[in-house]
């Protein structure tokens, strides 16, 4: 929570203001930043300086783990993240790839879990990792990557956060999380529990233990219409102690997630919060 809201203050003392040509907005801008997530002493990055809907954040990492590329599917597992950009988004309604309504095209885990092959066909680069690491196998290149240029006029939106790099030292496994950009307000609320949350489910179904998880944010920024909010409410609450994330036991394999499990799954203990803060979203 500590390394959260110094982000806020350095984007608000240091930023630089940027005009961005796909929302038509200005954000204050840094560039890079590192958070850090002990996963193995349970000290979830959940934000307290506002109430914060972790399930959402699951949910919709639960649907990448699933290579799902439909704001239905999503909605069904408990997120509506993607309803604007597969329905509002003004160029991708008018994309000839887009199939339909709620359809957001290739995507995130639909790149992840079919990332295509130059000679043909595709590979499934998350079942590739987990198979390794239950077998406790670490070639350097466990990544679990969202990032296929060749793609982005095939999907509603670019990937954010884009890249996730296992590595396995002994019994513990640890994450590398990569990401493009950041609406530090909105987004990073969702990307600290899904960064925490990725590393604590693929150390339990692959049988090690957490370690730490490392996330590295190239372009972080607040939008003109959230500085006010931010600036003269959120940062103005003092925050409280980091909840606990209570993970199923029952979640043993990657098919698990694929099939039956639920946001219900999942729950926080001894989580303490102020009001929450209704932040505008960009489209």
């Amino acid at each position: 929570m500590k390394q959260y809201l110094a982000l806020c203050e350095r984007i608000i003392s240091e930023g630089v203001w940027i005009e961005n040509e796909r929302t038509g907005k200005r954000c204050l801008t840094i560039i890079n930043a590192d958070l850090t997530y002990d996963v193995e002493h349970g000290e979830f990055p959940l934000v307290t300086t506002r109430k914060s809907y972790f399930k959402s954040a699951i949910a919709e990492m639960i649907g990448y783990i699933r290579g799902y590329d439909n704001a239905a599917d999503f909605r069904k597992i408990g997120t509506r993240t993607w309803d604007a950009n597969a329905n509002q988004n003004n160029a991708w309604l008018s994309n000839p790839h887009r199939k339909g309504e709620d359809d957001c095209g290739f995507i995130y885990g639909k790149i992840g879990r079919n990332f295509p092959k130059p000679d043909g066909g595709s590979v499934d680069l998350l079942r590739k990792i987990y198979q390794d690491l239950r077998d406790g196998v670490d070639d350097r290149g466990e990544i679990y990557t969202f990032y296929h240029p060749g793609a982005f006029h095939m999907g509603c939106l670019r990937p954010c956060m884009y890249s996730h790099h296992f590595s396995l030292l002994g019994d513990t496994l640890y994450l590398n999380s990569t990401q493009r950009s950041c609406d530090v307000p909105l987004g990073l609320n969702f990307n600290m529990v899904q960064v925490y949350f990725l590393l604590a489910i693929m150390a339990q179904i692959t049988g090690h233990k957490a370690g730490k998880a490392y996330h590295k944010i190239v372009n972080a920024h607040i939008y003109e219409d959230q500085l006010d909010l931010m600036r003269d409410v959120q940062l103005k609450r003092e925050p409280f102690q980091s909840p606990k994330l209570i993970i199923n036991p029952d979640i043993k394999t990657l098919e698990d997630l694929e099939t039956w499990v639920t946001v219900d799954d999942f729950e926080i203990e001894g989580y303490e919060y102020h009001e929450p803060i209704s932040y505008p979203f960009s489209v």
